[in-house]
């Protein structure tokens, strides 16, 4: 996604709502990556240029915290667990089951942007392992037909 003049608006409405107040830096990134799912280039310049801070000392916020992205991110989040009670209770065929399902591997974003995948080492759920969750709704033990199901019912 590129973000043209129009869209970098957003970026100048976070700014302002801060009062482009240098300090509020985090904040204005956590804002922007909510808008956009991802920080682009046109972006951080903005923010750069803006509060006069150099784009060096903004990358190195972003790529510090793994919170931030600078790469595009999917509208909906895939997580699955390779905790030690999952990894146990079949984790690994879980996760190429996901992986077979949506095409992409740990760490990628489908070309459509509409699935990001992503593996953890727990989600607090070890009983129901294997699991994983998409957005915010778990899922236990999904054999490769509901993962089609699920994958499938989000726009």
């Amino acid at each position: 996604m590129k973000h043209s003049e129009q869209d970098l608006s957003t970026i100048d409405k976070i700014i302002d709502d801060y009062g482009g107040n240098r300090d509020a830096l985090i904040q204005m990134l956590l804002g922007a990556q909510a808008e956009y799912r991802w920080l682009s280039n046109p972006v951080l310049t903005r923010l750069s240029k803006r509060l006069a801070i150099p784009l060096s000392y903004i990358y190195n916020v972003t790529t510090f915290y793994k919170h931030f992205s600078l790469l595009p991110k999917g509208r909906h989040s895939v997580s699955v667990c390779l905790g030690t009670a999952c990894h146990v209770r079949g984790a690994a065929r879980l996760l190429d089951r996901v992986t077979d399902s949506l095409g992409i591997g740990p760490g990628q974003t489908t070309p459509d942007e509409k699935f990001t995948l992503n593996t953890v080492n727990c989600l607090g759920c070890c009983a129901l392992g294997p699991a994983m969750v998409v957005d915010e709704t778990y899922h236990s033990k999904p054999s490769a037909k509901e993962l089609e199901q699920i994958f499938a019912a989000c726009e």
